[in-house]
């Protein structure tokens, strides 16, 4: 397992706040503990999830079984059910099997970071009273100048929370892709050091594009530049197979000691009218090869939280009710498939 030295000592008061309680690795796995929970505190509120009737369209009656566990915390990334409120939000992750919630945390999110202050607490005391936690959030943070960015980050920080996203950071067509990797070097550096000083570790995600770390190798060498166990790579298989094809592997063994958290969704190609797309589909229906994925993460030694995102069509009519029980059986679908091509991934 790819471990490295701790620079994860308690953080101190400052731009961020009081100090952290518990130390920090930014470089090694998240394990339950760090989220507020142990994996048998987990499965053993999700063993009763099932049961508890505190929202419509639940049915009373028997528990389900719990969810096998899976060997890394797997979360949600909630953009898809925007219309429940918290608690909702916390429960239905938890109804369909998963360990935590990747809020988002930007303009039009579940939280606003104008409101950081008063509204992640609420979501954190949801998820804990559901069984779960807020194990990342994903932000629109490209600087440590962003007017929110000190909050939203000390925020999260103080409440247990060690991972987020980053936005994405366009090329300066006139400088180039050296040039523009120069550019972001010291910028990004003051972003690193905010993130230590506030006890959380900042993902960029290689979505694909023209953008900034669209190709996985020059987000290699924009983190080797910035240097700092405290800024790395959220890494997207979809993104990374769109974009790479048959190379994604290199690319992934090239960012490996950068990767914090890790991506899980499933697209295919299809012919539109403005041409070949990229269309979102269910885990396992697509052109991700999820246990050749998993298998190389585990050669490559890392152990890193996963955030599930369901980019494919939801449905969008009829009640709350309703649309948050066809959400849970859709999500519990891809944990199924996600849990089976872990195993199949894990050495005999």
């Amino acid at each position: 397992m790819r471990t490295s030295s701790s620079r994860g000592a308690p953080v101190g008061p400052g731009a961020c706040g009081p100090a952290v309680s518990a130390p920090v690795d930014p470089s090694g796995p998240v394990p339950f503990e760090s989220l507020g929970m142990t994996r048998r505190g987990f499965l053993s509120a999700a063993g009763v999830a099932g049961a508890v009737t505190l929202l419509p369209g639940r049915s009373a009656g028997p528990s389900p079984s719990p969810a096998p566990a899976l060997p890394v915390p797997v979360s949600v990334f909630t953009k898809h059910l925007q219309y429940l409120d918290h608690r909702a939000l916390a429960e239905t992750v938890a109804e369909a099997g998963f360990d935590g919630i990747d809020l988002p945390v930007r303009a039009g999110g579940h939280v606003l970071p104008e409101r950081v202050a008063e509204d992640l607490p609420k979501v954190v005391a949801a998820a804990r009273a559901a069984g779960i936690a807020v194990t990342m959030i994903t932000t629109a943070i490209t600087s440590a100048r962003d007017p929110h960015a000190e909050a939203v980050l000390g925020t999260a920080g103080r409440l247990g929370i060690r991972n987020y996203r980053l936005g994405w950071l366009p090329y300066d067509r006139a400088k180039g892709v050296l040039g523009t990797i120069e550019d972001l070097r010291s910028p990004l550096r003051d972003l690193a050091a905010l993130n230590e000083r506030c006890g959380i570790r900042g993902g960029y995600q290689n979505h694909a594009g023209d953008r900034v770390g669209s190709a996985v190798w020059d987000l290699f060498l924009l983190l080797k530049e910035v240097g700092s166990p405290w800024l790395g790579c959220q890494y997207d298989i979809r993104h990374a197979v769109i974009e790479g094809s048959a190379s994604w592997p290199n690319a992934l063994r090239l960012i490996a000691p950068f990767v914090h958290t890790v991506d899980v969704k499933d697209s295919h190609w299809t012919k539109t009218e403005k041409g070949w797309q990229a269309a979102n589909v269910p885990l396992g229906e697509g052109v991700v090869d999820l246990v050749a994925f998993f298998r190389l993460l585990g050669e490559l030694g890392i152990q890193a939280p996963v955030s599930t995102h369901f980019e494919y069509p939801f449905p969008e009519e009829g009640s709350v009710a309703a649309r948050r029980k066809a959400a849970v059986g859709l999500m519990r679908r891809d944990r199924e498939r996600l849990r089976a091509a872990m195993a199949e991934a894990s050495p005999a």
